[in-house]
């Protein structure tokens, strides 16, 4: 009456190469929808203990948009290890910064489950801050975020 349960093998999986244009996109929103692609939640053969996501691939990110005061009023820490060695630092700080593409990889990375699986699949993930990403031999198809939902960008 009822179909099989089918459980994909890790050699069965295909996985897809996806690019995301992540400027003028709001970070929690972004961050979800990429963490269900790189678990690969979005297929119908998910299965929990292998990794059948797909390689996202995210350019723009230091155009990506917080709402609210999140911008100057986010803090983000971490600690040196050193006795009294908490730093911390605002989203505003990190995305005039260098490396402005960390805010969208912590995005990702906290929304990911942890243990091997999960550190396996946030390698599946890269992160660009300008609109040029050296994967165009494998063909990525893009992905258009902004218009599954009207609350998915925003003008920065």
């Amino acid at each position: 009456m009822f179909g099989k349960t089918t459980s994909v093998k890790s050699a069965d999986v295909e996985k897809k190469w996806v690019v995301i244009d992540a400027s003028g996109l709001v970070v929690g929103r972004l961050a979800t929808l990429v963490a269900m692609r790189l678990r690969g939640k979005h297929k119908a053969s998910f299965t929990p203990h292998v990794d059948d996501g797909d390689n996202v691939i995210i350019i723009n990110a230091e155009k990506v948009v917080l709402t609210g005061k999140k911008r100057d009023n986010k803090m983000y820490y971490h600690h040196t290890g050193f006795i009294g060695g908490i730093k911390e630092r605002s989203a505003k700080f990190i995305l005039e910064g260098r490396f402005p593409e960390r805010i969208v990889e912590k995005a990702v990375e906290r929304m990911l489950p942890r243990g091997p699986l999960g550190r396996q699949q946030f390698g599946n993930l890269r992160v660009y801050k300008g609109p040029a990403h050296p994967h165009e031999a494998q063909q990525p198809t893009p992905v258009e975020i902004a218009s599954l939902n009207r609350k998915n960008s925003r003008a920065a």
